[in-house]
């Protein structure tokens, strides 16, 4: 299933939502202009500057070097993106349940929120596989976090979905438990099945499984001391 909308309402613009997807886009642009203005090599070094490569930064963390560049690429790499799929499927995602999160923890909280889920998402990638030599970039994980939190904070909310059965298709109105649970579930089964597989690359699903956790965990207890923005009794930014 694919979800196009949701019909949970903001009292506010989402305005961090929409820089972000600005930003990856704008980024993503970039990259189109690198890869063919001078080629695919600069492309690939742009990725392995600034994606996360999970060798480098164990090896920079293991000499104590916790400020390095490599550090630095746990953020950036959240920006970039491997192809037009790849973006447009992340903001989509962002797009529908971001604004919602937004509006619960404020702006600045959010953005907080949302940069350090995908630092988790990111260092939960490196430590299943450390000694990967392949960049990982993406706003997968940072997304990932915001369903989390969204499953949290709206569990009970309908979600527009495209479903596929078969040759046909169907829109469906589905709670939001059950299309984010869903996709968490896809992400253990591909994340248990990619273990111990060999790979150049692909589909980091624990950066998935570490961000939605992460972003989860951060609701529930957000949730638990009564919460922020307009759902609670403050707001943050």
């Amino acid at each position: 299933m694919i979800p196009l909308r949701d019909a949970n309402p903001t009292r506010r613009p989402a305005i961090v939502t929409l820089a972000i997807v600005i930003a990856c886009s704008v980024a993503f642009a970039w990259e189109l202009g690198l890869g063919a203005g001078s080629g695919d090599a600069a492309l690939n070094r742009l990725i392995a500057d600034w994606g996360v490569v999970p060798a480098r930064l164990t090896a920079a963390w293991g000499r104590g070097d916790f400020l390095s560049g490599e550090t630095v690429t746990l953020v950036t790499s959240q920006f970039l993106h491997g192809g037009w799929l790849h973006l447009l499927g992340n903001m989509l995602y962002l797009w529908i349940f971001g604004n919602n999160v937004e509006d619960r923890l404020g702006r600045l909280g959010f953005l907080l929120f949302y940069l350090a889920g995908g630092v988790l998402a990111g260092l939960a990638q490196v430590a299943v596989d450390p000694g990967s030599i392949a960049p990982t970039i993406g706003a997968s994980g940072a997304i990932a976090a915001t369903l989390g939190a969204y499953l949290v904070f709206f569990p009970g909310a309908r979600v527009t979905s495209l479903v596929f059965l078969g040759f046909f298709y169907q829109l469906i109105n589905i709670p939001a438990a059950l299309v984010l649970g869903f996709w968490f579930i896809l992400q253990l089964v591909d994340g248990i099945a990619s273990l111990g597989v060999t790979q150049q690359g692909g589909v980091a699903f624990f950066a998935h499984i570490g961000g939605f956790v992460a972003g989860a965990v951060v609701a529930w207890l957000v949730s638990a001391v009564g919460g922020v923005g307009p759902a609670g009794r403050r707001a943050v930014g």
